[in-house]
C-alpha cells in the first residue's frame, strides 16, 4: 500500500473525509476507489458512495479476499444507514466470516455490529443481545468501541433497563471522545437524550403525567395493573397479557382502566369501541359479547362486573390500575416511531421493520403525508420518506420488539 493510500486511510479513520479525498480523488485503482467510496459515504452522497464501492470490489483481484470483504462490508453500512434492509444480510455474515478467517478483527466486529444494529431497527432483541456478548469491547479501538456501546445502550433502551443503558451511554460518550470524530460524539450526545425525554403518559384516577424511561420501568416493577396502550398488553409484574390483535378488547380495556376505580358508562363503551353514537339493542348485545371475552382474558389478572350504569374493572388483591399511553395519541404512531433517528425510510423498510404488509404501510404513509406529518422525496424505487426531527417526545415504546413481560 502506497503512502498517499495510506494517509487517505488515516484520514478517514480520523473522520476527514474532505482530506481522504484530497489524496485520492483522481485515482481509479480499486483501494481509492474504495477509499473514495467511504469519503463520500462520511459526506452524505450515498449514491455515489455505493457505486464507488461496487467498482473498488469488482477490482480488487480474485487473491484479494480482504479487501472486497471490506467493501461489502463498507455497502452493508450504507445500506443500513439509508434504511435498505432487503440489502443481502448473508453477504455481511459471509464478509465478516471471511475477515476474522485472514486475521482482521476490527473489520470483522464491525461487520457484527452493523448486524446488531439491523436487528435492532427490526425488533429482534434476544438475536442482537447474543452477537453483542460475542465480542469483547476492550479489544476495540475508540470509534468501534463507541459503536458496540451505542448498540449495547439500544438493546438495553428497548428492553427498559435504563440504568443498563445510561451506563452504556455514558461508555459511549467517553469512547467517542477518545475518538476525536465530532459526528460520532454528537451521535452519542443524541442518542442519550432518549433518557430524558418522555416516553409516556400515566393515566390513573382521573389524572394524568408524562413519564420519563426510567419512570416507566418503575411502574412495570410494581404491582400495579399496568394497561399499556403503547404495546396493546396488559401488565401485572412477570404476568403479561397480549391484546394486540384483539382491538376492540383493548379498546374496551382502555376505557375501563381510565375509569377505574369508578365503572365505565355503556354509552363510552359503545362509542370507543364501535363509535356508536346512538345504541340500540343489537349493540347493547355485542358489548355484552365481547365484555365476556374480555372477561376471560383477564382472568389471571382481572374480574370484570356489570353495573347500573355500565362495567367496573376489579384486578385481583385489590391492586391499583394504570394507564400507560404514547406521549401522544395519534394515528400510525407506530410508524412515525421508526422515523425518530431523523433517517429516510422506504416503504419496504418500514414494512420489514413493523412486521406488516407493504399495502398497509403505503395507506399509513399516505394519511400522515396528507396531515403534512412526513413527506416524500424521491420517486419510484428510490422514494424515501421522512418527517421532521423529533421533538421533546421519545417514541422507544413504539418501536417494534418485545418490553419485559412480552
Amino acid at each position: 500500500m502506497d503512502s498517499m493510500i495510506t494517509a487517505a486511510a488515516r484520514a478517514l479513520a480520523a473522520g476527514d473525509p474532505l482530506g481522504a479525498l484530497n489524496r485520492v480523488a483522481l485515482r481509479d485503482d480499486a483501494p481509492a476507489l474504495a477509499l473514495r467510496g467511504i469519503a463520500m459515504a462520511q459526506l452524505g452522497d450515498l449514491d455515489r458512495a455505493k457505486t464507488l464501492l461496487k467498482s473498488a470490489a469488482r477490482a480488487f483481484g480474485p487473491r484479494e479476499a480482504v479487501a472486497r470483504a471490506r467493501c461489502v462490508v463498507a455497502e452493508a453500512e450504507i445500506a443500513l444507514v439509508s434504511r435498505d434492509l432487503t440489502w443481502p444480510v448473508k453477504a455481511l455474515a459471509a464478509a465478516g466470516a471471511t475477515l476474522a478467517a485472514h486475521g482482521d478483527r476490527l473489520n470483522a466486529a464491525h461487520a457484527k455490529t452493523l448486524t446488531i444494529r439491523r436487528l435492532l431497527l427490526i425488533g429482534r432483541l434476544d438475536d442482537a443481545a447474543a452477537l453483542l456478548s460475542e465480542v469483547d469491547p476492550a479489544t476495540l479501538p475508540p470509534p468501534l468501541r463507541a459503536a458496540h456501546e451505542l448498540a449495547a445502550a439500544g438493546i438495553a433502551i428497548r428492553r427498559l433497563h435504563t440504568t443498563i443503558a445510561r451506563e452504556a451511554f455514558a461508555r459511549a460518550a467517553d469512547a467517542a471522545r477518545q475518538a476525536r470524530i465530532p459526528a460520532l460524539m454528537t451521535e452519542a450526545e443524541d442518542a442519550a437524550a432518549i433518557l430524558q425525554k418522555p416516553a409516556a403518559r400515566l393515566i390513573t384516577r382521573g389524572e394524568e403525567r408524562p413519564l420519563l424511561p426510567d419512570a416507566v420501568e418503575a411502574l412495570l416493577a410494581t404491582p400495579t395493573l399496568v394497561v399499556d396502550a403503547c404495546r396493546h398488553v396488559v401488565r401485572c409484574g412477570e404476568q403479561s397479557i397480549s391484546l394486540a390483535t384483539r382491538p376492540i378488547l383493548f379498546s374496551l380495556l382502555r376505557t375501563l382502566a381510565e375509569a377505574w376505580p369508578s365503572d365505565a358508562g355503556r354509552k363510552t363503551l359503545l362509542f370507543n369501541a364501535f363509535r356508536a353514537r346512538h345504541a340500540d339493542e343489537s349493540h347493547r348485545a355485542r358489548l355484552r359479547v365481547e365484555m365476556g371475552r374480555l372477561r376471560a382474558e383477564l382472568e389471571p389478572l382481572a374480574d370484570i362486573t356489570a353495573t347500573k350504569d355500565g362495567f367496573l374493572l376489579e384486578p385481583r388483591e385489590g391492586r391499583p390500575v394504570a394507564v400507560l399511553a404514547p406521549p401522544l395519541d395519534e394515528p400510525h404512531a407506530e410508524v412515525l416511531a421508526l422515523f425518530a433517528d431523523g433517517e429516510a425510510w422506504s416503504s419496504s423498510a418500514l414494512s420489514i421493520a413493523l412486521g406488516t404488509s407493504a399495502r398497509t404501510v403505503q395507506r399509513a404513509l399516505e394519511q400522515l403525508s396528507a396531515a403534512g406529518k412526513v413527506q416524500a422525496i424521491g420517486g419510484g424505487r428510490t422514494r424515501r420518506w421522512l418527517t421532521p426531527t423529533a421533538g421533546a417526545f421519545s417514541t422507544l415504546l413504539l418501536l417494534p420488539g418485545p418490553l419485559p413481560g412480552d
